[in-house]
C-alpha cells in the first residue's frame, strides 16, 4: 500500500516519490506506445520506397536480435505497397565488433542468412536503436564480405544519440535524445508480447518508462 501511494501516474509517465527511490531504483518513460511503433514502421516502409523509387533491387536485412523483427515489419509492409516479395536476410554482427575479444571466450553467436546476392542490390539495414554507431560499423564490415550492392541505407526504429562514429541513419522512426546514464529498451511483441519503446534511468528524482 506504501508503495502504490508514493506513484505518481500521468499519461506516458511514471513519477517515484523521493522517499520511495531508495525502494524503487528503475524509473520509466514510455516515448512509444504500440500504436506509434505500427504507425512508425508504415511510415518508415513508405519512406524507403519513395527514396528508392519504388522497389526494384531492393532487400531488407535486419541486425539481430530486434532489428530483425523490425526489418521484418518494415519488408512486409513494403511488400503490401508494391505487391512483390521482398529479399530479406538476418545478419548477426557478433564477430565482427571491436571488442569482440573482451566480452566474452565463447561469445554467443546468432544466425546469419542472406539468402540472395547482394551485388548492385539497394541494401536497407535496419536496427531497433542507433547508438554510439558501433554496431553499424560492424554490420557495414560484414555485409561487404557477402557482396558488391550498389547502395546501403541504414534505418532505425530511436535514434538515441550519443554517436562515436561518423555514422548517421537515413529512415528514423523517433529520435531521442538521451544521456549515457539511460538505456532504451525496445520491446516487441514477437519477444515480448506487446510493443512498446521506454527510456529508463537510474538517477534519483528522473521519470521511468
Amino acid at each position: 500500500m506504501e508503495l502504490l501511494k508514493s506513484i505518481i501516474i500521468l499519461p506516458n509517465h511514471i513519477y517515484i516519490l523521493p522517499h520511495m527511490e531508495h525502494k524503487m531504483k528503475v524509473r520509466k518513460r514510455i516515448i512509444m506506445t504500440a500504436g506509434e511503433v505500427a504507425r512508425t514502421i508504415r511510415r518508415i516502409a513508405s519512406e524507403i520506397v519513395e527514396e528508392s523509387r519504388g522497389s526494384k533491387d531492393l532487400a531488407i536485412i535486419g541486425i539481430q536480435t530486434r532489428g530483425v523483427y523490425i526489418a521484418k515489419r518494415i519488408a512486409v509492409e513494403i511488400e503490401k505497397l508494391e505487391k512483390r516479395e521482398i529479399p530479406f536476410g538476418v545478419l548477426d554482427i557478433t564477430l565482427y565488433r571491436d571488442d569482440v575479444s573482451s566480452i566474452a571466450n565463447q561469445p554467443a553467436v546468432k544466425e546469419t542468412k542472406i539468402p540472395f546476392s547482394m551485388d548492385n542490390k539497394k541494401i536497407i539495414l535496419v536496427d531497433d536503436v542507433l547508438f554510439a554507431g558501433r554496431t553499424v560499423r560492424a554490420a557495414l564490415d560484414e555485409l561487404i564480405d557477402f557482396g558488391r550492392p550498389c547502395v546501403i541505407r541504414l534505418a532505425v526504429l530511436v535514434d538515441r544519440g550519443l554517436r562515436e562514429l561518423p555514422i548517421q541513419p537515413d529512415f528514423v522512426g523517433k529520435r531521442a535524445p538521451t544521456t549515457r546514464s539511460e538505456s532504451v529498451h525496445v520491446y516487441l511483441k514477437e519477444m515480448d508480447d506487446y510493443d512498446r519503446v521506454v527510456i529508463e534511468a537510474r538517477k534519483p528524482g528522473e521519470k521511468i518508462k
